[in-house]
């Protein structure tokens, strides 16, 4: 896209719009005139993003709905809250997520290995609460935020709570290429319904903080990080451009369910294009698996309504 157009009518939620690569993808979303719900489990961190975001964008249209993706039993409040705020969604940015730090594997409440239960159980359970207001849209889009880190990962369906050898790191990406056989599964399923609703794939590259414009109090890039980061920056980039194939895949409506959208340069810096699935984004099967595994460890199923 040349430019960004304006969506003056449409909805947008982010979760996770508070930081990160989640509140560039809202800054960047709120200024095409849209209404931008910040989903974050933090009230004064989604206010501190709303105040951020309005410096930016003036005349923003921002509000935030409370979010905490590991607990799966309090999703369908989240939902409810919002329709008593809005009369649909025009679009949902699967982004929140956590990275953990550390050999001790951690559990949500509802029992399930933290990344997992997270940053991909969450956001299936969360999809099947908000497609009544998806559906309510004349085409929403469904955009979930995997990583480059779930590139060289395959999932252990036999393992997919990583208690046995975990490692942080490997448990995340595992976790964001779930997200992203889910996104790709979930558009085949709306296909099949003949719902009006599109699921598409995207992820950053790499996205540093070091590259990344400050944006206080959310982000504040410190004092010659720009400069240690300049090396980086030729194969990397910040977090404000890791953010553009999300907005690009919300606005661009050419873009086509069950697409993968990354960065041009190496999948890793520079403006948004659409990639060819990776290899083990194409085994189908995997994907029914989890998505089997994931009703039942969640109790539901996102589709559309009958």
């Amino acid at each position: 896209m040349a430019q960004i157009p304006s969506a003056a009518d449409r909805v947008y939620l982010v979760t996770g719009g508070n930081a990160g690569i989640g509140y560039f993808t809202a800054e960047q979303l709120a200024g095409t005139g849209a209404t931008v719900v910040l989903g974050s489990r933090s009230v004064e961190r989604a206010e501190a993003a709303m105040e951020a975001i309005r410096a930016r964008v003036p005349g923003a249209r921002v509000r935030s709905v409370g979010l905490d993706l590991a607990d799966l039993g309090s999703l369908r409040g989240t939902t409810d809250s919002l329709e008593l705020e809005v009369e649909r969604l025009d679009a949902v940015v699967h982004n929140a997520g956590v990275l953990l730090e550390g050999s001790e594997r951690r559990e949500t409440r509802d029992g399930n290995e933290v990344h997992f239960g997270t940053n991909h159980l969450g956001h299936f359970a969360l999809t099947h609460w908000l497609l009544p207001l998806l559906e309510a849209a004349p085409s929403a889009r469904i955009v979930t935020v995997g990583s480059f880190a779930a590139k060289s990962e395959r999932l252990d369906l036999d393992d997919l709570q990583s208690r046995d050898g975990y490692r942080a790191k490997r448990t995340y990406g595992r976790s964001k290429l779930a997200q992203m056989h889910f996104g790709l599964e979930l558009d085949r399923r709306l296909r099949a319904a003949g719902s009006t609703v599109s699921s598409v794939v995207v992820h950053p590259g790499g996205a540093l903080d070091s590259l990344t414009p400050s944006r206080p109090p959310v982000h504040v890039r410190k004092a010659g990080a720009a400069l240690r980061g300049t090396a980086a920056a030729l194969v990397l980039q910040g977090k404000h451009a890791g953010a553009r194939p999300a907005v690009r895949a919300v606005l661009d409506s050419q873009i086509s369910g069950g697409e993968l959208w990354g960065p041009r340069v190496f999948g890793l810096r520079g403006q948004p294009h659409h990639e060819r699935l990776w290899a083990q984004l194409e085994d189908a099967e995997t994907a029914r698996r989890l998505w089997e595994a994931s009703t039942e460890l969640t109790g539901v199923a996102p589709a559309p309504a009958s």
